[in-house]
């Protein structure tokens, strides 16, 4: 597309909620060759454009801790989002009280310590599943001993399972 025709596009980039006209207009368009856009082809492209430019921003972010303490753990989840520590542990580990570590995790991130980790491994299982691996290697490399348990926190937090996704 010419970055005239992108004018109305997000100028930074985001994770926008995909609908399925979408998906499969993209999906087509991935099939064309570099030769230039005949009108068919065109016409297709301004509807990718509208659809973009509708599409909802999915709220995937995570704000990282300030705190050096929560900032660390935070450090060791995104490197390692199946660590099974419990916040105690990990509040044990930065020498913190656990209280303090859960009313900071808050104020620092909008998120409890439970939500922000959930998210780190949803985030980790975008990236997981966007390779081609299943959803029960997914599960299992994120900690969840229990595939339907990740499934139903998938689709708590992303609205479709990982299957669909």
């Amino acid at each position: 597309m010419a970055a005239s025709a992108c004018a109305e596009l997000p100028s930074e980039p985001c994770v926008l909620v995909v609908s399925s006209l979408l998906r499969e207009a993209v999906a087509r368009a991935s099939t064309w060759g570099a030769d230039g856009l005949d009108e068919p082809q065109t016409r297709l492209g301004a509807v990718i454009l509208d659809e973009i430019h509708l599409s909802p921003h999915a709220a995937l972010g995570l704000q990282m801790p300030q705190d050096i303490r929560l900032l660390k753990v935070a450090q060791a989840l995104c490197e390692q989002p199946g660590d099974e520590r419990r916040l105690e542990e990990w509040a044990e580990w930065v020498d913190i009280a656990p209280r303090t570590l859960t009313r900071r995790f808050i104020a620092e991130t909008g998120f409890t310590f439970t939500e922000w980790r959930q998210r780190v491994r949803v985030l980790k299982a975008l990236e997981l599943l966007a390779t081609g691996r299943s959803v029960k290697a997914t599960a299992l490399d994120l900690g969840y001993d229990n595939v339907s348990a990740f499934i139903a926190m998938f689709r708590r937090l992303l609205g479709v399972t990982p299957g669909r996704y």
